[in-house]
């Protein structure tokens, strides 16, 4: 059984891949994900901190060796 962990998203990025990483993880829609994080913003102001906290803390995928 593999482990599943949380890395920051290789093709689904807009910015720094946190929103694209998560829904990865989850096994949801990206847009999903994107439209909670900026209700967040919007709303409690929150959310950029936390996700700028994220993008900090979140590491790179690891790199595939079968990627040209």
């Amino acid at each position: 059984m593999t482990e599943k962990r949380l890395y920051k998203a290789r093709g689904e990025r807009k910015v720094c891949g946190v929103c694209g990483g998560i829904a990865e993880y989850f096994g949801i829609d990206p847009t999903i994900v994107r439209l909670i994080c900026l209700l967040l913003c919007i709303g409690y102001g929150s959310g950029l901190i936390v996700y700028l906290i994220a993008a900090v803390v979140m590491p790179e995928p690891p790199a595939d060796p079968f990627e040209p």
